[in-house]
């Protein structure tokens, strides 16, 4: 067999399993978000709702944003000019990270070209520059805080989701005086549950361990100006590392993250995913500082955000589509077989204009097949009801069980 055979191979195999991803061509109207132009392969196109955007809080569109944004590109234009290192530090960058170090209620912030290199490359780096350093990680961590634990080659200990009595075992069977490091996050995107910040926290006291908090699914959403679950439940101080992004609730892009100035300045000095790469433009550092200040100021979207997950939870429950309860504002529709998932998928972008992508193996089990959906405060209420409709109706089509109220 070629190499191009095993590739041809591999491909047909997803298609088989159903699990082959086929991305929509997709053109967000800025005024009209969670709209979208849908571009057909056939040349035409037509508008559909977006309902699996992590642009949570639909900041993407704000004007606060773009009008910041568009003013420093005309400024400093389009790109960064290189690494942070050579010539691409700019002046906000820095008004950037010291506007998410003021968010988190630490020394000092370090910003990145995503969320998954800054995960990658801060895990990667202080559990390789530490000598003996052991890393406790929660089974279901994102594929950035894994991979950024793999790279580092540290000791690694896995500790069953959000189990703080398992992660109590584990640490105390290891030598007392090792370097120890807890890696977890608050808001767990699949399932969309909660992690018990306190309770890890105390493990991690208790052993004298860092803790490393992925607030990426949070940072915008909670707490009383934006900071996530650990400043919504006065936990921030407790936490040596916040990893949050800036390409989800604050509608930009980028990563970060947050903690004592030594630890930045040491990540800052040796991780290779931040030295060698080309900094993000000026005008996406400036858009994001714009709307994390509104967020910190304002609670508006939060509030309208809360109560549009509410409304989709009723709606779904009333017409008994069995969805994954939680504290969270993820919604997973529960499907259960990847076929019907994508089949599910394809319909409803074709037949009622809504847009969800199937959640399927490798992000989820076999068997927890799922479509995610994310409100937003743009949904309206006659979207929440032609969602739900149109949920309702292939549901009976597939055959598939409904919940019992």
């Amino acid at each position: 067999m070629t190499v191009f055979q095993h590739m041809e191979e591999a491909l047909a195999g997803l298609h088989t399993a159903g699990n082959y991803r086929v991305f929509a061509d997709l053109e967000r109207h800025c005024s009209a978000f969670p709209k979208a132009a849908f571009h057909s392969a056939d040349g035409t196109q037509r508008d559909v709702t977006v309902w699996c955007s992590n642009d949570y809080l639909g900041m993407g569109q704000n004007p606060v944003v773009t009008d910041r944004m568009i003013e420093v590109v005309r400024k400093c234009g389009a790109g960064a000019g290189g690494t942070r290192n050579i010539s691409g530090t700019n002046h906000y960058h820095v008004l950037l990270e010291k506007e998410l170090a003021d968010l988190h209620g630490k020394e000092g912030a370090l910003i990145f070209t995503s969320g998954y290199v800054s995960n990658w490359a801060a895990l990667g780096t202080l559990l390789a520059k530490i000598p003996d350093i052991i890393c406790y990680s929660d089974s279901l961590n994102h594929a950035s805080m894994i991979e950024g634990i793999r790279h580092s080659r540290c000791l690694k200990r896995q500790f069953r989701h959000n189990d703080y009595k398992h992660l109590r075992e584990l640490m105390a069977a290891d030598d007392p005086a090792a370097p120890k490091l807890v890696a977890f996050e608050s808001v767990y995107s699949m399932d969309g549950d909660i992690s018990p910040i306190k309770e890890i926290c105390d493990v991690a006291d208790q052993f004298g361990a860092l803790t490393y908090l992925d607030e990426v699914h949070a940072v915008g959403m909670y707490g009383p100006r934006g900071g996530g679950v650990a400043e919504r439940e006065g936990l921030m101080d407790r936490l040596t590392v916040i990893e949050g992004t800036l390409g989800k609730a604050f509608g930009v892009m980028g990563g970060y993250i947050t903690g004592p100035s030594v630890l930045i300045d040491f990540v800052r000095s040796f991780a290779s995913g931040f030295i060698f790469t080309t900094a993000i433009p000026p005008a996406l550092a400036a858009g994001a500082t714009a709307s994390i200040r509104h967020l910190k100021e304002s609670p508006f979207e939060r509030h309208m955000h809360q109560a549009a997950v509410a409304k989709v939870r009723r709606a779904l429950d009333v017409r008994g589509i069995p969805h994954m309860h939680n504290p969270s504002h993820i919604v997973p529709v529960m499907v259960g077989n990847a076929a019907k998932c994508k089949w599910i998928s394809d319909v409803l972008l074709d037949d009622f204009g809504i847009y969800v992508q199937p959640i399927n193996y490798p992000t989820v089990a076999v068997g927890k097949e799922r479509l995610r959906i994310t409100p937003t405060p743009l949904h309206s209420d006659a979207d929440i009801d032609h969602l739900a409709e149109a949920l309702c109706s292939l549901w009976s089509k597939c055959a598939l069980a409904r919940a019992v109220a």
